[in-house]
C-alpha cells in the first residue's frame, strides 16, 4: 500500500482509530501555553489537521481557528466537524494563508511529516512567514535518537459488528534523516478478518538539529511531553513539546 494510501482509504476509519487520543487535553495545555508566550491574539491554524478535533477545541476556546491537511477526505469530515472554520488542501512546507495569524499549531508529531530535513526546512520558514510577530508555532516530535524500534502501541474499538485493531510504532535506522511510521488496521467481524499494514515516511531529526533549524527564526521553549502539566523538557526524554515565538 503506498504512503497515506491507509488514510485516504480509511478516513471515516481515522477517529476511531484515534478514539484514545486526549484532544481536550492536549489542546487546553497548546492554548495555555499559547496565553504564556503569545502576542493576545485569537487567529490560529492547525497544520496536518486531519478531521479536524484539534480545530474544534480551538474554536470553542474562542479562536478563529483554520486547517490544512494533504487528504480531501480528511478534510471533508473536519468541514463537518467544524462549518465555522476554513479548511485548505495545502502541503504544511508551502502553504499559504491570506493574513498573518497569531498561533500555528501542529499536533500528533505530525511535523514529522515532511520527510526530510529539506522540506522541514522550508515548513519551519513557511510557518514562520505566515505568523504575525510574537506568534506562536507549537508541535510535538520524538527525537531520532531516542527511538526505540522495538516499542509500539496498541488499542482496539469496536463500530458497529466489527471490532478493529490499531498498531503504530516508530522505526529508524539510526542513520540517516528518514524514519518511518508503521500502522496497522485489522478488522474482524463474524464473517472475516482484514489486515491493512502502512508505512508513512518521515524525517528523522535530532532536538539539537531541530533546535538549529529553528533558532534563526523563533525563541524556542522546549517542555516536557506532558499535557497536564507545563514541566520545562529535563534533556533526556526522547518526546517533546516545542513552543517557539517569533522573533
Amino acid at each position: 500500500m503506498s504512503a497515506n494510501a491507509l488514510y485516504t482509504d480509511l478516513s471515516g476509519y481515522y477517529d476511531l482509530m484515534c478514539v484514545d487520543i486526549n484532544y481536550p487535553a492536549q489542546s487546553n495545555a497548546i492554548r495555555r501555553l499559547h496565553q504564556l508566550f503569545g502576542n493576545g491574539g485569537t487567529t490560529h491554524l492547525d497544520l496536518a489537521c486531519g478531521t479536524g478535533p484539534h480545530v474544534r477545541h480551538f474554536i470553542d476556546f474562542g479562536y478563529v481557528s483554520s486547517g490544512l491537511d494533504i487528504n480531501q477526505p480528511m478534510l471533508d469530515i473536519a468541514a463537518i466537524r467544524c462549518p465555522e472554520a476554513h479548511f485548505t488542501l495545502q502541503d504544511m512546507s508551502t502553504f499559504e494563508v491570506s493574513v498573518p495569524l497569531d498561533l500555528i499549531t501542529c499536533f500528533l508529531y505530525s511535523i514529522h511529516y515532511n520527510d526530510g530535513i529539506a522540506k522541514l526546512a522550508a515548513c519551519i520558514s513557511t510557518v514562520h512567514h505566515a505568523l504575525k510577530p510574537g506568534g506562536v508555532f507549537c508541535f510535538n516530535a520524538v527525537d531520532k535518537d531516542k527511538i526505540d524500534n522495538d516499542l509500539s502501541v496498541k488499542h482496539s474499538a469496536k463500530q458497529e459488528d466489527a471490532v478493529f485493531t490499531f498498531r503504530s510504532g516508530w522505526h529508524y535506522s539510526g542513520q540517516g534523516e528518514k524514519q518511518s511510521l508503521r500502522l496497522s488496521i485489522e478488522k474482524t467481524n463474524a464473517e472475516e478478518t482484514q489486515l491493512w499494514d502502512d508505512e508513512h515516511p518521515m524525517v528523522a531529526i535530532s532536538f539539537a538539529e531541530l533546535s538549529a533549524l529553528l533558532t534563526p527564526h523563533f525563541e524556542v521553549h522546549v517542555f516536557e511531553h506532558n499535557y497536564e502539566k507545563i514541566i520545562p523538557w529535563d534533556n533526556g526524554s526522547g518526546n517533546a513539546i516545542f513552543v517557539c515565538v517569533k522573533v
